[in-house]
This record gives structure tokens, C-alpha cells and sequence, in this order.
């Protein structure tokens, strides 16, 4: 141990004295951190600094002299920070004082430039998924400069994650706590301090420590109206400012560095002024401010309690020219005036103007600023302003970016980056130092002295970052994403090669283990939309939007066939490769499956299609390859919406025919969402399959007969795609995992699959949706593709963590007790107990005479009334499966069928069976929507003749006298329980029974209270999902639950 900290105390001191050399700002700053999480490359939580790394950085800094006035105000917001502020947090408050011992202790106050991204080794994640890379950003926010010159950080938004990337080192830090996608970022004057906000429906704000990446402050349902979507920090870092996303935007004010939890002032704006999208303080009075929307400008003066603002009226007739749209805003530099970039290439000034004819309360800010001046200053559109060294900068459509001086006299332009609309420019934070003045380009002043300006960062809406050294004029790529959607994403059979492609047709093959670009390939007008490795990985397939599919060496991208096959009008969505790659399957939107196979022409094996069929009615959701169980030739099912599991005769297939084997119906009522090929982890050979019902059920791959349903995870949204992990290098091959998407989620299942909701993790991935994930050759990794959020996400898997919270959910039973009401202890478990007895009782006869053996099974014959009795109405095809699954259990190990069951099998069965969050009163009114009509009170209504011959001719239907049985003892005319009890029924009088009691339109009150005798509660809200989600059960939106 004491070999370590020297050598970390070492490490440190190298790094401070190669910053004093360098001359890098420095500052320092105790906060106590909560709330969000920060992670390095890794994804694991911030290191704190050593004691003595924090002494040496302080002596460091000491020892350089007097302070900029960034650099002080910077350590003023932290010392304020530390003394009167702690992170508000929903499940514990902090101390909001920290002692000078814990200043020195603190790893914000030892914090130095670039700190989180020096870390060689970090402690191993202690989540079963960790995100520790992220491949593209959202192109629409804002790109960052934080260190140049010997260094080069930028920081940009990923979905729901800020990152930190130092692009010489290749590392990321990522910035985690958001539960939605980032709508906003900034950050201080100083790079200090970074600011994130979000649109969702709890919008927090976060405030981050640029240096050590750590979250210093936290702001819960900052605007719970509709998020935020701007904010900025003022040129003191003391205060922020925020806009509202709502219908009436809100405008708020945030003294940060206090422990207050509501702003120190607000207003609303009304929306006749336009949708506000951009704010901006006065960098000589942070109590101005300015934002406009398209069509206008709002100034602002605030105090202590009060914000206050104005809209100066700006038309075409104000001087009698075409203003065009508003981009932004700023204030100048050095005088009272403001300055507004439009899209028609023109600048608007505004100044404070103040006419004898005004009354002197008029006369003050922001009340009498106007628009003095409208300058045609380009014909190209101004996308950006912004300020450095006295200069005003302004970035256009066709990537030029122009100097003014303070009286905007062009001193300098850039024409020459060739680049699409610039989105953000961001200049170093150190000053320029010329070595060479003649490397620097001449003003176009008459002076024509060298233009010595800072080294930027430019971002263009084309998701295209470059760094710009102005003296030698050097140009460099930082990133080049897609800036369109990402649905493709694929991994490479056997090396750590992963491919991604989007809609702007840009294809990228990354080495994941170093997290470096490779290859690529633009596919010009094209959007991809699907990718697949062949089964050695010398191959690549790819569709399109269009309906043509490419098959391209996987080394350099090129074309393995003269032209692409385009057989297919609409988005090639699913490919498949088989086991030996002889055949190539594609499905389609239009429900079209295609069949591509290597034939032999002139001696060359050239790829050709076979056939194609229409064998779905639905859309295709999964095209599985297999190899036959007494052969090794290919096998071949697809699997769709409409139910149905499609088996293919690929053997006999020929020329424009493809051949069926059978069609089998695999679910009653649910939709399947996704199947895959169960691990050998028994004798009997199954698939695995999850539908829209929180369910996941095992098949028998010969016979297709239900094996098995358990209860899947149940994290908001039902499963839409999962595959078996890999066996990991070095892992026992009987240890087998799962992983899965939902709508927004990512996560680990262990196998062997049997309801235990602790044996499930999952984890917020794209909260706008995840459209894709695929795993690693090597069982280590998992990547997801956002679709719209244009990102991919590279997640560690860490099995450990994944054990470890199951053996924490306990053994046994004790995880199925807790999702009974109650538990253990509770009155349904009682009653359950109950009930399991009676139906001892019933078998052996309830007047028998005879001795009663007493037994802790019950025949497998009473399963459906128990399960009846707890709530559970189970339709004949699920009583099928339930049955099946118990007789079938021990088969393989015994050859006998199971005929009995105790009471711990059976609370397994019925948490497993029955629907995951109770009778939806939903879906009987959907029932009642599509087979009846609305009446005069505007309710659904079924007649109850046409619901009498429903019952006896659709579905599952009843036969004249098993209506009339269920009806009447529902009705209350036959004693409890009917012939189950009584063993005998007499329908004599049931027909005018049944007129009687049920009138003749029946509503869905009335059939939901008085004929089923059901309650109907309140809907009941659910909390929203936070980023870790925990092993509990729990519903996205509010239901309705019925119990009986």
C-alpha cells in the first residue's frame, strides 16, 4: 500500500509541475459532491485526490502569483460552493459546511485541469453494466473547448451523457445523471464549471467540476412545465440562467453556489413573443441579460426578487428591410449596446435609447433598449456569435467565421475550412502566444499587422468537429459523426471489430478494446439501415432504406458483388447470415423475406438471390439461422407479429420458390417481440422467446410445444430484443446469461430463466429509445444504437455484480414471496394456503367419511381452480401450457410425467402465469371498442345478444350450457362455486335468469361490476425510472388493476 500512494504522490507532483511549466491556469475549490455519478472510460465512479496530491497542487498554485479575475472568481464560487452549498438529493440531504481538513480531502478542491482524464487505473465498476465509451454526439448542442495547446479536451453531449474527450489520448470521461436526453449545456468563462439540463418530464439541471468531472450542485423539477431548453452561466460562474421548455416558458434565475433549492427569481413569457431558444448574460453585469427566439429579442434587469424584461418591437418596417430569422444574441463588450446574428446574413444593434417624449421611468434598462441599427454585414446566414480578445466572431451557413472589432469592422475571415453550418465555436482558454508573428495571417485592416488570435474549436451541424491552430494555419479533425439516425449496428464473429452505419449512409468499423476508427465507407443519398458479419467475418452485409442490400468485403468496405441487389421498395430492417454462410436472409417493412444464396456461374461462386415469399401478414421480427439436430445443414425460421413461427425447407428451395415447412401459432393473445436459440444447458433442445406481455417462454424446437413461461424483467416496458451472451474466456460454459433491450434500457438476465425478478438488472441507455444492441465476440461488451440521438454505446459487463445481487435477493422462494401482496406474511399468502388445502379437500371429496391424507401436493387437475381463486383467469391454450410445463418437468430425468404439485411450485407457476400487472380494465374496454358501439351517453356498449352468440361461437367459445352455468353462478343464482362444488348443474330457468338480471346493452361498468363482480380502484400514478433501475416490478404508465 505505501508503495502506491508514493507512487500516486509522485504522479501527482509530475503533473503539477508540468502544468507550472506550461503555465495553465489554476484554481482550487472544495465541494461536497452527491446525487449524479461521473465515470471515466471505464464508467466507474471519480477517484477522490490524495490528502498530499491537494497540499501539492495548493503550494503549486500558491507559488505563481497573482490571479486572473476568471481564475478568482472561479475560486470565490467554490469557496462559497463549499461553504453554503450541498446538493439537494430526493433521498438525502449532505452537510453544507465542509471543514479545512475536508477542503484538503475534498478531490473537487485538488481538482486541476484535465485531472479526470490522468487516471490510469480506476476501480472496477461495481454494476453489472457500466458505460465506458460512447461513438458519436448530438450534433445540435454545442461543442466545448477545454484544453488545447499541449492537450486537446473537448466536452460534447451523447443522449443523456456529457463527455469529456481528450482526443490526443483517445479517453473519455463521461458525465452521468441525467434519466432523460441532454437539451442544453454551457460552461464557465474559466472551463470550470459545466452546466447540463434536461427536457424530461423531472428535468434536473447539474453542475459539474470540469476538472475533477465530479457533480458539485443539482437541481430537482427545475421547470416541470416541459424541461429546459437553454441555460447559461454567468461570466462570474455565480449564477444561472434558464429557459423554460413549456407552452409559457419560464425564465429563472439560480445562485447555484447556495444550498437554496428554488431560483432567486423567475418570470414567465408570454408565447406571442416566440419560443425563446437561446439566453445569454452580460458579461460586464451579470444582472442583464438577453434571449431571443426567431422572430425576437427580450432584454432583461433582475434583483434579489424581482425579473423583470422587455421586448423592444423590431418589424421589415422598422427600417423598411428584411430582418430575417434571429440566431443569437450577445451584449458588447465594452458599451450599454447588444448585437442580434440573422440568417439573412444581417446584424441588428440595440441600444439604450432614451427620447425626450418618454416618461424617466421608461428610461431606465431593459425598458428603453431598441433597435438602432440593422447592418447587412454578408449574404450568407449568421448561425453563431461570440466573443474573444475584444472581438466580435460570427459563424455562417457556408462555415466562414469573421473577426469585427467593437465597432464591427471586419479584421479577419476564415473561408477555407470547406465545412457545412458551423453550430458552435469555441476558443482556448489560453491566450494566444505568438512564437512566429509571420505565421499568423495579416488584418485586413491598413495596418495589415499579423492577426493573432486563440486556437478554436469548430462544430458544424453535420456532426463535424475541427480544431484550428491559428498560427501556421493547422487544421485538424477531432470527430466526424453521423448526423442522421443510427439504426445498424453489428460485431465482428471473432475479433473486436464493430460496425455501425446511419442514415447519411456513413459506415465506420471500429476496434472497440482501443476504441479507434478504422475504415469507413459514405454511401452517398443512401441511409443504411441494417448490418450484418458473416459467420467467419469476411463479409459485411448491409441494407438500405431503399430496399437494396450490398455485400462488401469487411477489410476495406468494397462491393464483394458488381451491383447491389435491390429485390426489396421498402427498409431492409432484419439480415441474417447462416452458420456457413451459404445463404443470406433479409426482411423488409413489407413484410417480404428474401433469400440470398452463392451458385455457381461460369466456375465462380457469385452471390444470387433464391427466392422470396410473403410468409408473414405482419411485420418480421426475427429472421433465426440454426443448424438441423441430425445434419449440419442450415436451419432456417422467421418469426412475426402476426404469431406465427415460420419454418423454411431450405434444402428443396429452388429458383423463385421458397419452401414452408409448417406454420405454428406460438402465442394466443400476446405479441411475440423477439426469439433466439436457448443454450444447451439441458438435454432438450429449446427456443427462447419474449413478447409484449412481460413474458419470456421456452418451445421445444421439434415439437413447438410451450415448455416453459416465467416472468421477465418488467423495467417500464416489455423486452424488444434479446441474445445469449458468449461464453467469456475462462467462465464455466453452464454459467449462461441473457442479455436485453426495452424501450430505453439496456440489461443482464441470468440463465436459467424461472421469474426471480433480482436475477434481471437493467440500466437507462437512449431514454428516446434504443433501437439495437448487439454483443461483443467475447461476451465482455454490449452495444446500443439510439436510432434518433445518433449514438452508439459501448456498455463493460461485469458478471460478478450481476451474482452478487442475486445472491443479495435471497434463495429459494423468498424472491417469489415478495411479489406476492404482502409477502410471506401477508393475507393473499394466507389465503393462497387456504385455498391450496380446500383443493386437497375437493379432490378427496368434501363429504367423504373416509380418513384424509394429509399432503403438502395437490393433484395437477386443481391447478386452474386455485389459480381461478387467487385472481388468475387463465384462457384453456395457457391452462394447456401450465399443465404441460408441470407434467414435462422431470421427463427427461425420470420418463415419468409429474402429476402432483406443492405449494412452493405453484407460487412460482402463478407469479410466472399470471399478467404481470394484474386485469386491465384497458383491455376490456378495447374489447368493448372493437365489438360494440357507443350509446346515447357516449359510453361503449355491446348488445347482450351479440355477447351471448360471441361467447358460444368466437375464441375460445362455450357450448349453450357452459354459458348458461358461468352466468348464473356469476349472477348469484347457483351456489358458490358451481359444478366444481355442488358436482351437478340444473339449468332449468337460466334462460329467463339471464334476461332478467342482464339488460339488454350491457356497458363496460356495468360488465366489469355487476355481472364479473370486480372492483374498479383508482388508477394509480408510478414514480419515474431513475438512471439505475432497480430488481423491483414496475409499470411505466398508470393502470387500471382488477383483482377479484
Amino acid at each position: 500500500m505505501v508503495g502506491v500512494e508514493e507512487r500516486h504522490l509522485h504522479k501527482r507532483r509530475k503533473s503539477v509541475a508540468r502544468r507550472e511549466q506550461t503555465g495553465s491556469p489554476q484554481d482550487l475549490a472544495s465541494v461536497q459532491a452527491s446525487s449524479p455519478t461521473s465515470s471515466d472510460g471505464r464508467g466507474s465512479p471519480a477517484m477522490k485526490a490524495a490528502t498530499e496530491g491537494g497540499q501539492e497542487a495548493g503550494v503549486a498554485l500558491q507559488s505563481k502569483g497573482p490571479l486572473s479575475d476568471d481564475e478568482q472568481a472561479s475560486r470565490e464560487t467554490g469557496v462559497k460552493t463549499a461553504q453554503g452549498e450541498s446538493s439537494p438529493s430526493k433521498m438525502q440531504s449532505t452537510a453544507s459546511s465542509i471543514t479545512p481538513s475536508e477542503q484538503e480531502e475534498s478531490v473537487v478542491s485538488s481538482a486541476l485541469p484535465g485531472m479526470a482524464l490522468e487516471e490510469d487505473s480506476r476501480p472496477f465498476s461495481k454494476h453489472p453494466l457500466s458505460l465506458s465509451w460512447v461513438f458519436g454526439y448530438n450534433s445540435s448542442l454545442p461543442v466545448f473547448n477545454l484544453l488545447d495547446e499541449d492537450y486537446r479536451v473537448i466536452l460534447y453531449v451523447s443522449a443523456h451523457t456529457a463527455v469529456i474527450h481528450d482526443i490526443l489520448r483517445n479517453k473519455q470521461y463521461l458525465l452521468q445523471g441525467h434519466t432523460s436526453c441532454i437539451s442544453c449545456v454551457c460552461i464557465s468563462e474559466d472551463r470550470r464549471w459545466i452546466a447540463t439540463a434536461d427536457k424530461g418530464p423531472e428535468s434536473m439541471v447539474i453542475v459539474w467540476d470540469g476538472y475533477s468531472a465530479v457533480p458539485v450542485h443539482t437541481i430537482f423539477d427545475s421547470h416541470p412545465e416541459g424541461g429546459v431548453c437553454t441555460i447559461a452561466i454567468s461570466h462570474d460562474s455565480k449564477f444561472l440562467a434558464t429557459v423554460g421548455a413549456g407552452e409559457v416558458q419560464k425564465v429563472c434565475i439560480w445562485r447555484w453556489t447556495s444550498p437554496e433549492t428554488s431560483p432567486v427569481c423567475s418570470v414567465d413569457i408570454q408565447p406571442q413573443f416566440g419560443f425563446q431558444n437561446y439566453i445569454a448574460f452580460n458579461a460586464r453585469d451579470h444582472k442583464e441579460l438577453v434571449s431571443n427566439s426567431e422572430t425576437q429579442v427580450i432584454f432583461y434587469l433582475w434583483n434579489s426578487t424581482v425579473l423583470q424584461y422587455h421586448a423592444p418591437v423590431l418589424t421589415e418596417k422598422s427600417f423598411n428591410k428584411v430582418v430575417g430569422i434571429f440566431s443569437q444574441t450577445l451584449f458588447h463588450f465594452s458599451s450599454a449596446q447588444a448585437i442580434t446574428g440573422t440568417l439573412e446574413g444581417k446584424l441588428v444593434v440595440w441600444d439604450a435609447v432614451c427620447p425626450p417624449s418618454k416618461a424617466s421611468t421608461e428610461c431606465v434598462k431593459p425598458y428603453n433598449m431598441k433597435a438602432i441599427k440593422l447592418m447587412h454585414l454578408q449574404k450568407d446566414g449568421i448561425t453563431v456569435l461570440a466573443v474573444t480578445d475584444k472581438n466580435f466572431v460570427t459563424c455562417d451557413v457556408k462555415g466562414h467565421v469573421k473577426f469585427y472589432d467593437g465597432d464591427l469592422q471586419l479584421q479577419h475571415w476564415y473561408s477555407q475550412f470547406k465545412v457545412g453550418p458551423i453550430q458552435s465555436i469555441s476558443f482556448s482558454k489560453k491566450p494566444a502566444c505568438p512564437v512566429d508573428l509571420s505565421k499568423y495571417p495579416s488584418s485586413c485592416t491598413l495596418s495589415g499587422h499579423p492577426f493573432v488570435v486563440r486556437n478554436f474549436i469548430l462544430a458544424t451541424s453535420d456532426a463535424l468537429v475541427i480544431h484550428v491552430k491559428t498560427e501556421g494555419m493547422k487544421i485538424s479533425k477531432c470527430l466526424e459523426e453521423p448526423k442522421y439516425a443510427v439504426h445498424a449496428i453489428t460485431c465482428h464473429p471473432s475479433k473486436p471489430l464493430m460496425a455501425k452505419g446511419s442514415f447519411c449512409g456513413l459506415l465506420k468499423v471500429w476496434n472497440y478494446k482501443i476504441n479507434k476508427y478504422l475504415v469507413s465507407r459514405i454511401f452517398k443519398g443512401e441511409s443504411i439501415r441494417s448490418l450484418c458479419y458473416n459467420h467467419d467475418g469476411s463479409l459485411l452485409a448491409a441494407g438500405f432504406t431503399d430496399g437494396s442490400v450490398y455485400i462488401l468485403d469487411s477489410i476495406s468496405l468494397e462491393s464483394d458483388c458488381p451491383e447491389p441487389f435491390q429485390y426489396s421498395s421498402s427498409p431492409v430492417t432484419l439480415m441474417s447470415f447462416s452458420h456457413n454462410s451459404q445463404y443470406l436472409a433479409t426482411a423488409d417493412e413489407n413484410i417480404s423475406l428474401n433469400l440470398y444464396t452463392k451458385m455457381d456461374v461460369e466456375g465462380e461462386k457469385i452471390w444470387e438471390r433464391l427466392a422470396a415469399l410473403h410468409s408473414h401478414y405482419k411485420p418480421i421480427r426475427t429472421i433465426l439461422f440454426g443448424v438441423h439436430l441430425d445434419s449440419n445443414e442450415p436451419w432456417l425460421l422467421t418469426l412475426g407479429e402476426d404469431r406465427l413461427l415460420v419454418e423454411y425447407d431450405l434444402e428443396r428451395s429452388v429458383k423463385n420458390e421458397l419452401v414452408v415447412i409448417r406454420r405454428d401459432r406460438i402465442e394466443q393473445h400476446a405479441i411475440p417481440k423477439f426469439i433466439t436459440w436457448y443454450p444447451p444447458l439441458t438435454t432438450e433442445y429449446f427456443f427462447l422467446t419474449a413478447n409484449d406481455q412481460y413474458k419470456m417462454k421456452m418451445y421445444n424446437v421439434t415439437t413447438k410445444l410451450c415448455r416453459k413461461t416465467v416472468l421477465g424483467p418488467t423495467y417500464g416496458s416489455p423486452l424488444e430484443k434479446i441474445l445469449v451472451l458468449p461464453v467469456a474466456e475462462g467462465h464455466d460454459p453452464q454459467r449462461r446469461y441473457l442479455a436485453y433491450i426495452t424501450n430505453d434500457k439496456v440489461g443482464l438476465q441470468v440463465l436459467p430463466i424461472d421469474g426471480n425478478p433480482h436475477k434481471s438488472s437493467a440500466f437507462i441507455c437512449h431514454p428516446e429509445g434504443v433501437v439495437n444492441f448487439v454483443c461483443s465476440c467475447d461476451g465482455c461488451h454490449l452495444f446500443t444504437a439510439g436510432g434518433n440521438d445518433f449514438t452508439v454505446m459501448k456498455w463493460d459487463i461485469n458478471l460478478i455484480a450481476l451474482e452478487a445481487a442475486v445472491f443479495l435477493g435471497g434463495e429459494d422462494l423468498t424472491p417469489f414471496y415478495n411479489l406476492l401482496e404482502g409477502g410471506r406474511d401477508g393475507e393473499f399468502f394466507k389465503e393462497l394456503e387456504d385455498y391450496f388445502y380446500y383443493a386437497q379437500l375437493c379432490h378427496e371429496g368434501i363429504d367423504t367419511m373416509e380418513p384424509r391424507k394429509v399432503s403438502t401436493h395437490i393433484p395437477l387437475e386443481q391447478v386452474p381452480f386455485v389459480m381461478r381463486a387467487m385472481g388468475f383467469y387463465p384462457s384453456e391454450e395457457q391452462i394447456e401450457d401450465m399443465l404441460n410445463e408441470l407434467k414435462f418437468s422431470e421427463y427427461l430425468e425420470t420418463g415419468k410425467q409429474v402429476t402432483h404439485i406443492n405449494l412452493g411450485d405453484f407460487i412460482k407457476l402463478y407469479v410466472n402465469h399470471r399478467p404481470a400487472f394484474g386485469l386491465l380494465v384497458k383491455e376490456i374496454q378495447n374489447a368493448f371498442q372493437v365489438l360494440g358501439y357507443e350509446d346515447e351517453n357516449h359510453e361503449m356498449t355491446i348488445n347482450r345478444g351479440d355477447l351471448l352468440l360471441l361467447l358460444q361461437h368466437r375464441g375460445e367459445h362455450l357450448t349453450e350450457e357452459e354459458l348458461a352455468e358461468c352466468l348464473t353462478t356469476l349472477l348469484g343464482m347457483n351456489p358458490e362455486g358451481g359444478r366444481s362444488e355442488v358436482g351437478t348443474y340444473d339449468p332449468t330457468g337460466a334462460d329467463a335468469f339471464i334476461e332478467e338480471e342482464i339488460p339488454e346493452e350491457i356497458t363496460v361498468t356495468h360488465f366489469v361490476t355487476d355481472i364479473l363482480g370486480l372492483p374498479i380502484p383508482e388508477p394509480r400514478l408510478t414514480e419515474t425510472e431513475t438512471t439505475e433501475t432497480t430488481n423491483e416490478p414496475e409499470v411505466r404508465s398508470s393502470t387500471l388493476t382488477l383483482k377479484s
